[in-house]
């Protein structure tokens, strides 16, 4: 079921409605095809309609609503060309991270705060608790983005990572063991140490795999 609702404040109203449908959506409790009623929410967060419809238009910018005329607002179906596309834009975005990562004398240190969130998914996935890892999995990848120091590409690989929230939720009976992803991350963040760029690109596309692949099997 969605989480609670309850009275919000004024004064980030839309955004705060935003970051609750967000989580509800990225959690399943809106699942993939689900309609969202502007009248019934609108009661449950005790709001009107109006920042409640900003809301859901800034969720629609970040791809995960989809507003359709004349029949309401709906959590995307993504399809394979979708979940394609998703993780070419994400490669790509992360890709640019790792040049500009690799160029820069912050290398060491952001190989050192990667391997750490490594340590913490292996830990977690070891003793079952795959939410976690999960989560450490997505931290992972948003520290390697945000490690380039570009706000824009930051602002657009959060778009992505949302997106990419909703593939795994098709994708995850096809997806890697839990012991490959640890092992994968900790390379990840031993090459970005030191080895030259080619090779640690070469590795991050190894890592992100073939989406239709995964996809077939989760199927």
């Amino acid at each position: 079921m969605p989480a609670a609702q309850g009275p919000l404040q004024r004064a980030t109203l839309s955004v705060q409605i935003a970051e609750r449908i967000r989580d509800d959506i990225l959690s399943g409790a809106y699942p993939p095809g689900a309609q969202l009623h502007e009248v019934e929410l609108a009661l449950s967060f005790g709001v009107s309609r109006g920042p409640l419809r900003e809301a859901m238009q800034r969720l629609v910018q970040e791809g995960l609503l989809r507003s359709a005329p004349h029949r309401g607002v709906f959590v995307p179906e993504l399809s394979e060309a979708d979940i394609v596309d998703v993780f070419f834009v994400r490669a790509t975005l992360e890709a640019a991270a790792v040049r500009r990562i690799v160029e820069s004398e912050r290398r060491q240190e952001v190989a050192r705060a990667l391997a750490g969130i490594a340590d913490r998914m292996d830990r977690a996935l070891k003793s079952g608790d795959r939410a976690t890892g999960g989560e450490l999995d997505f931290e992972f990848h948003r520290t390697l983005v945000d490690a380039a120091g570009s706000e824009r590409l930051s602002r657009t690989y959060a778009t992505v990572q949302a997106e990419t929230r909703l593939c795994l939720h098709r994708l995850m009976d096809g997806y890697r063991s839990s012991h490959d992803l640890a092992d994968e991350h900790h390379r990840l963040a031993r090459l970005i140490g030191g080895a030259p760029a080619d090779a640690v690109l070469e590795e991050l596309q190894r890592h992100f795999g073939d989406p239709t692949k995964h996809l077939r099997k989760a199927g």
